[in-house]
C-alpha cells in the first residue's frame, strides 16, 4: 500500500470523526453501522472491478449506457440536424471539441432516460430492481420498508423523486429517517444524470460510464451512515405502520408511461439549463469584481482558485497528492457550491499534465452526488409538496443534509482511493 492509499484510508476515519463531532447525541455511535457500510462499499468496489465475471456485466451496462448516449443524438439529430454535433457539418471543422456542445450532448439523454425509466417502471424491471434494493437496504442496514425503498429508489430516480413512491408514508417518518431520506438523496444522482456525467467524461476516463455507475450505487451506504451518526434513530419515535407495495406509482399504459416519463424529462431538462446558465452567470460577474483585486502571489484571484484553496486539504486526506490537489480542491468547491454538472464539465477539461488518471477517479467518486446549493432548493420545494406539515423540520434539517451528503461522496472516493488503482484497469 502506499502513502496515497495509506492517506485515503485516514480520510474515511477523518469524515466519520467529523460527522461524530458534530452529532446530536455522540454516544449512541452506530459502530455496527459503520463497519459494515465501509465493508460493503469496499466490497462492492472490490466485487464490481475485481471479479471477472462481475466486470464484464459492468462493462456491459456501461456499453448500454454508451448506446443510450449515442441513440440519444439520432433522436437530437432529427430534429436540430448538424447543430446537434454529430456530424456532417456543411463547414470545414478545424477544431472537433468545439461541436461537443452540452444542451445538445448531454442535456436530451436526460430526456431520453426518463422516458426510458418511466417505461421500465411500468413494465415492472425497474420496480423490481428498486424493491430488490429495497430489500437488502432493510436487512443489512436497519432500515424500515418505506424508508428502505424510498432510498433505493433515490439511487435510481432521484432525490426527490425517491421519496415520491412513499408519499403517504413521509408524515409518520421519524425526524432521523427524514434527515437520512434528505442526506441519501444529496449523496447520490439519478438514472437519467448517470448517462450524462458518462457522456461527459467518455472521452478523458477509460471505462467512465462504469465508474459512474457505481459512485451512484455504492454512495448510499455512506449517505445512509452519515446520517446516522450525525442524527442517531429514535426507535420509539419510529410507527410500525408496514409498508404497501400497492401504493407506488402506476402507469395506465405503455404510451401513457413514455409521454408522462418525457414530460418529467422535460422538467429536469429545464431545471438543470436555466440552473447552469444563471449560475454560470453570476461566476462570471463574482470574476469580474475579483479582477479588481491586484494579484496575490502572482496570480489573479477568482472563484475557482478560492474555492481550490479551501478545499485543497480535503482533496488531500482523501488520497489526492499535496501537486494536484488545488485543482480536485476546485471541483470539490466548483460541486458544493455550483453543481455536479459544472464540476464534471471542469474535470473533463482537466488534462494529464494537470492531474492523474488516479485523481481523476477518486475525483469521478467524489463529485458524483446532488450535494449543492442548488440542491437545498429543490428539497425544501419538493418536500414543501410531498409532505407540506414536515416543511419547517425540512428546513431546518436540509443544510446539514448538503453537507453530509457531500461528505458522503468524499468518504466513498477516500475508499476508492483507499484501494489498488491496478484494480480499475483501463
Amino acid at each position: 500500500m502506499s502513502l496515497d492509499n495509506a492517506r485515503s484510508v485516514l480520510g474515511v476515519g477523518v469524515i466519520l470523526a467529523l460527522c461524530w463531532a458534530a452529532s446530536e447525541r455522540r454516544s449512541a455511535f452506530p459502530w455496527r453501522l459503520a463497519i459494515g457500510a465501509v465493508l460493503a462499499q469496499a466490497g462492492l468496489v472490490l466485487l464490481l472491478f475485481g471479479a471477472p465475471a462481475t466486470r464484464a456485466v459492468l462493462q456491459a451496462a456501461g456499453a448500454g449506457v454508451n448506446g443510450l448516449s449515442s441513440s440519444t443524438q439520432a433522436g437530437v439529430k432529427f430534429v436540430f440536424g448538424f447543430l446537434a454535433g454529430a456530424g456532417g457539418q456543411p463547414y470545414p471543422v478545424t477544431d472537433p471539441s468545439q461541436l461537443f456542445l452540452l444542451g445538445f450532448r448531454v442535456l436530451p439523454v436526460i430526456l431520453v432516460i426518463c422516458a426510458v425509466s418511466a417505461l421500465l417502471w411500468h413494465w415492472r424491471i425497474l420496480r423490481w430492481l428498486v424493491q430488490a434494493f429495497g430489500f437488502v437496504f432493510q436487512k443489512t442496514m436497519g432500515l424500515r420498508g418505506a424508508p428502505a425503498l424510498a432510498t433505493a429508489a433515490t439511487i435510481f430516480m432521484g432525490q426527490v423523486e425517491g421519496p415520491i413512491f412513499i408519499r403517504s408514508y413521509l408524515a409518520s417518518l421519524s425526524r432521523s429517517e427524514l434527515f437520512l431520506l434528505l442526506t441519501v438523496g444529496m449523496s447520490c444522482v439519478s438514472g437519467s444524470t448517470v448517462v450524462a456525467y458518462a457522456t461527459i467524461l467518455a472521452g478523458v476516463l477509460p471505462n467512465a460510464a462504469a465508474h459512474v455507475l457505481t459512485a451512484s450505487l455504492i454512495s448510499a451506504p455512506a449517505g445512509v451512515l452519515l446520517a446516522r451518526v450525525l442524527i442517531p434513530r429514535e426507535p420509539e419515535a419510529e410507527t410500525s405502520s408496514e409498508f404497501n407495495a400497492a401504493t407506488l406509482k402506476v402507469y395506465e399504459s405503455s404510451i401513457d408511461a413514455l409521454i408522462r416519463g418525457t414530460g418529467d424529462g422535460l422538467q429536469i431538462v429545464l431545471n438543470v439549463g436555466a440552473t447552469l446558465i444563471v449560475i454560470v452567470a453570476l461566476i462570471a460577474m463574482v470574476d469580474g469584481l475579483l479582477g479588481m483585486i491586484p494579484p496575490i502571489a502572482g496570480a489573479g484571484l477568482s472563484v475557482e482558485r478560492i474555492l481550490g484553496i479551501v478545499f485543497a486539504p480535503l482533496a488531500w486526506i482523501m488520497g489526492v497528492p499535496w501537486r494536484e490537489a488545488p485543482p480536485a480542491g476546485g471541483l470539490l468547491g466548483a460541486k458544493l457550491v455550483l453543481t455536479e454538472f459544472t464540476a464534471f464539465l471542469d474535470l473533463s477539461k482537466l488534462g494529464p499534465t494537470v492531474i492523474s488518471e488516479r485523481t481523476r477517479v477518486i475525483m469521478t467518486y467524489a463529485l458524483c452526488g446532488f450535494a449543492n446549493i442548488a440542491s437545498v432548493g429543490i428539497n425544501v420545494a419538493g418536500y414543501a409538496v410531498l409532505v407540506p406539515e414536515r416543511r419547517g423540520e425540512v428546513i431546518a434539517m436540509v443544510w446539514k443534509a448538503m453537507i453530509a451528503g457531500f461528505l458522503a461522496t468524499c468518504m466513498t472516493a477516500a475508499i476508492v482511493g483507499a484501494l489498488p488503482q491496478t484494480l480499475y484497469g483501463r
